[in-house]
């Protein structure tokens, strides 16, 4: 499946599952409190499926997949709203407090799949790489860090493997703020260095040129012919499957990171090359002349070998029991970087480029799910939980809107005003307008843009 394709059926699933946890969440408080539903709809548009349940129920999946609704028996919106108010299972007729958890029950079912997604992630076992670096570029040469030097802490937080230090990394790129690494190299020794992050350019901090200037890689595989192509230089000089490329010149390329770099150094001066080829433990001397490809106006040298990735060497695990108060801790940290975002952002601490749409969703759905399940329940459980906040968030049309009208009609005794939920309404859809807009411009630009 090619990666557009990858992208929109994973984005599919993704969306088709927590939008029904979370529309479910409603649907299930809403009918213990004895409230009818009308529809129970995911997405939007006219149902390209639909059907009734015996409960009177319509379940439907709307054309446009980008949401979802339930439908209560409403006064306020029916044609002769004195009649339906008076019909068992109207929604308004309800107390307000039954309302505010009906309003809140979709949010909290998204925590609720949250906490479950990340268990079940950490039971299956998500596979990692050591947080070893590999030859350190940019901010961390000049932060002092060396290759194979191993990161401990990011901030004073323990970390275990590389995905977990990055996570860290990029949320104080997020907000320019500069980061100390405990890190222990080769020999054991032990120390601190500060990553200085208020030096990055302006941007989201997960773009490539800001990982780039970030310059912390995991420490690359030694580079072990996996295949050799036909008529190419590798073939043509002998080398064979199993062979270990230990030496170009007289450089050492002890990493394949060290290997792309010094293939391009040591070609770009001469393509006529010697290598040193570690065969069942003798070292010999091959003769090759590299070719050279231009792609966009670069000249990329090549030899025409595929190489043996590097395999997962760690792996966050626990037991079923072990894992639930690990998938809870996971969950109010997430919470906690989320909300710490969301106010950075508010105040102006963190650029709003940080917002992202569909679109780079789509992408990370593709790509967590590449990475096998437990990867992609990680990534399910952080898209659940950011749903759940957002729809908490007091803007009106969105959930915790409507618990702040429920609130204020349940102090002062009486429901808000049409004339003031009309207008409030308007003010949310403004809003969600502006906020999906400004994401799609920062995801294009991260595609288009310099």
């Amino acid at each position: 499946m090619s990666e557009f394709f990858g992208s929109i059926w994973w984005l599919l699933v993704t969306l088709g599952v927590l939008v029904t946890f979370h529309e479910f969440g409603h649907y299930w408080v809403a009918r213990r409190f004895g409230v009818k539903v009308l529809r129970f709809s995911v997405g939007f548009g006219n149902p390209i499926w639909s059907r009734v349940g015996r409960d009177g129920t319509e379940y439907a999946i709307g054309a446009i997949p980008l949401g979802g609704y339930v439908k209560f028996l409403d006064s306020r919106e029916a044609d002769n709203p004195e009649y339906v108010a008076r019909q068992p299972g109207e929604f308004y007729s309800k107390p307000a407090w039954q309302r505010i958890l009906i309003s809140a029950a979709g949010p909290a079912f998204n925590i609720l799949f949250t906490i479950a997604a990340f268990w079940l992630m950490f039971v299956i076992g998500r596979p990692d790489y050591q947080p070893i670096i590999d030859q350190p570029q940019g901010l961390a040469a000049e932060a002092g860090l060396h290759m194979g030097d191993r990161i401990v802490a990011v901030g004073g937080e323990k970390v275990d493997s590389f995905s977990r230090a990055m996570q860290a990394i990029t949320e104080g790129a997020a907000l320019h703020r500069n980061v100390v690494l405990d890190v222990t190299d080769a020999g054991g020794n032990a120390r601190s260095v500060t990553l200085a992050l208020s030096k990055l350019p302006p941007g989201a901090p997960d773009s490539e040129a800001v990982f780039d200037r970030i310059g912390v890689d995991p420490l690359a595989p030694p580079v072990i012919v996996d295949s050799v192509g036909k008529d190419q230089p590798a073939s043509r000089a002998g080398l064979l499957p199993g062979d270990r490329i230990v030496r170009i010149n007289d450089v050492e390329v002890p990493t394949y990171t060290a290997f792309t770099k010094t293939l391009a150094e040591q070609a770009g001066k001469n393509p006529q090359l010697d290598l040193g080829i570690d065969r069942g433990g003798k070292v010999l001397q091959i003769p090759l002349t590299a070719d050279s490809k231009t792609e966009a106006g670069k000249t990329r040298w090549i030899i025409g070998i595929k190489t043996q990735s590097k395999p997962r060497d760690a792996i966050e695990h626990f037991g079923p029991l072990q894992a639930i108060p690990a998938a809870v801790a996971e969950t109010w940290k997430q919470t906690r970087d989320t909300l710490g975002m969301i106010g950075s952002m508010l105040v102006g601490e963190a650029s709003v480029k940080n917002l992202s749409s569909v679109i780079s969703i789509a992408q990370v759905a593709n790509a967590s799910a590449n990475q096998g399940v437990a990867w992609f329940l990680g990534f399910l459980a952080i898209i659940s939980l950011s749903l759940g906040i957002l729809n908490l968030m007091p803007i009106p049309i969105l959930d915790g809107g409507h618990i702040v009208m429920y609130v204020v009609e349940w102090i002062k005794g009486s429901p808000v005003s049409e004339r003031t939920l009309i207008a409030g309404q308007y003010v949310g859809l403004g809003l969600l307008v502006t906020l999906m807009s400004l994401a799609f411009y920062n995801d294009i630009m991260r595609h288009v843009g310099p």
